[in-house]
């Protein structure tokens, strides 16, 4: 059996965290065609919940430019995958979420406000996430990449 390695690139969502990385639409979607240009086969354009800059360099992104899947970051909460859901479609069947769940305690506890229980509304989200990927749609969790077959592997964000 032979092994396909694919290339996930982070770099127009992850590099931002940098202080002073920063950039606007424009530089975004140069960067974005650049990655096209290398053969990176999924780009992670944004975080589309974050602010209504992030949705809209996403969206340009998953219309302009062409061969890469596209994807959007999500927290396992409806409403952030709508957004990520809404910023890919113009990507069409390159679309693609990545959705994940902070696993800290400190993280889970502070940040979330959850305590031993588990939140509903993540329950939702993982709800959500595997029906898109039932409907063709494709969902990228951390760590792994959830086929079309449906299944998501031991150890995604938002698996079992």
């Amino acid at each position: 059996m032979s092994e396909h390695i694919l290339i996930f690139d982070t770099t127009l969502r992850d590099g931002e965290q940098c202080p002073g990385a920063s950039m606007n639409i424009r530089e975004k979607l140069e960067v974005a065609r650049q990655l096209a240009r290398l053969r990176v086969d999924i780009i992670e354009a944004g975080f589309p919940i974050a602010s209504d800059g992030d949705f809209e360099a996403v969206k340009a992104i998953a219309a302009e430019v062409q061969g890469p899947r596209i994807a959007g970051l999500a927290r396992c909460v409806d409403k952030d995958i709508d957004r990520a859901a809404e910023a890919v479609k113009p990507a069409g069947d390159r679309a693609r979420i990545h959705v994940f769940l902070a696993t800290s305690a400190i993280h889970r506890e502070h940040k979330l406000k959850m305590g031993a229980e588990r939140n509903p509304q993540t329950q939702r989200g993982r709800r959500e996430a595997r029906a898109q990927l039932l409907q063709g749609r494709g969902v990228f969790t951390r760590g792994r990449i959830a086929h079309r077959t449906g299944v998501l592997g031991r150890g995604d964000a938002c698996g079992h």
